[in-house]
């Protein structure tokens, strides 16, 4: 009787432990493919049309195409208009859609935008999970802009994005000409804290990637952290989940989430350090627009008006993501600061 439940045990687990080594791989490289070639002020790039769903969120005069970083390495690039250069950086799991709404309320006549994808996500390059650290991020945001070369330009960075666009920055200092903040966090960790239970959850091996990978989605999640859910309609998250959904590599959101410092022995945290002091001897036009309603670092606001004592602050009702609640708020500071820049 004995053997008989251990041999049904035993068929019990074999499929548990192949389906867990399944769900803990470390996910391969998916390096999209373009068509012809995109010219822009900076010169002419391996195009990548659009699939319909995303080509349909965005306004007329886009152009869309890819920057190789390193061998296999593509950052997906969209831009608009001409005129100053404003760098748009998205954070996790979203991508340069974000800032579709903000676009459509400056203007393109007089300002180049600049909306670059994360690696990992959107219609970039997908990689390993293991591959996913903060250096490997700054060297090829900063690849991305050394050859797009836009010149001075305006900065507006969320989420990891802001961490990830300063630190691209900080390795070509003469570009930063001024900055938009929102809802993001330039400090490296004192001592250990918890970001949140989400992100508390995604540092747990295993259950990371149980929970957050299979159980349910981030990209299903999103609206919760809004401070009006509807911001985030399916349709609206379906265009940040489908370009990693469809990959068939899903590693970015998780491994982005592990990447966030917890301490001062994180493997982030060194970078993170100099991020931190480059971005407090910063002295150039700075405003700062903040959702307050959102649960994940809506608690920061204090320790970013420390940093930037006399940069204008603009609290909104907004929560994470308030490229998609407050775009107008956020295009009236971008052009507060493009005419304080201009005006220097």
């Amino acid at each position: 009787m004995m053997m008989k439940l251990l041999i049904g045990l035993g068929l019990v687990m074999i499929p548990v432990a192949v389906g867990l080594l399944w769900m803990t791989r470390d996910g391969a490289m998916v390096t999209p493919q373009g068509s012809g070639g995109v010219t822009t002020a900076s010169g002419t790039f391996e195009g990548f049309p659009l699939p319909d769903y995303a080509a349909a969120a965005l306004p007329q005069g886009y152009k869309s195409y890819l920057v190789e970083v390193e061998p296999g390495i593509k950052i997906h690039v969209l831009e608009a208009g001409e005129g100053t250069p404003i760098y748009l950086q998205h954070g996790n799991p979203t991508n340069g859609l974000l800032y579709r709404k903000i676009w459509q309320e400056l203007p393109t006549d007089r300002m180049r935008l600049i909306m670059p994808t994360m690696v990992g996500l959107g219609f970039s390059t997908k990689i390993p999970a293991s591959d996913h650290t903060l250096e490997n991020h700054v060297r090829w945001m900063n690849e991305a802009l050394r050859q797009i070369n836009p010149g001075g330009l305006v900065y507006v960075g969320q989420d990891w994005g802001g961490a990830v666009g300063l630190g691209a920055l900080m390795r070509s200092s003469e570009l930063l000409k001024g900055m938009v903040i929102l809802n993001t966090g330039f400090m490296a960790p004192k001592e250990k804290f918890e970001l949140s239970r989400p992100h508390a959850i995604a540092a747990t091996p295993i259950m990371g990637e149980v929970l957050l990978e299979n159980v349910v989605s981030v990209f299903d999640r999103l609206h919760e952290t809004q401070g009006d859910p509807a911001s985030i309609p399916p349709e609206v998250a379906a265009l940040y989940a489908r370009p990693v959904r469809e990959s068939g590599n899903i590693k970015g959101p998780l491994a982005l989430m592990r990447m966030v410092p917890t301490g001062p022995d994180h493997p982030t945290s060194p970078l993170m350090s100099k991020v931190e002091a480059y971005a407090r001897a910063l002295k150039v036009p700075t405003e700062i627009v903040w959702g307050t309603r959102d649960p994940i670092l809506a608690r920061l606001l204090p320790a970013m008006i420390e940093m930037y004592p006399a940069a204008r602050v603009t609290e909104t009702e907004a929560g994470h993501f308030l490229q998609e609640e407050v775009p107008v708020e956020i295009a009236e500071a971008i052009e507060r600061v493009v005419a304080a820049v201009e005006a220097e």
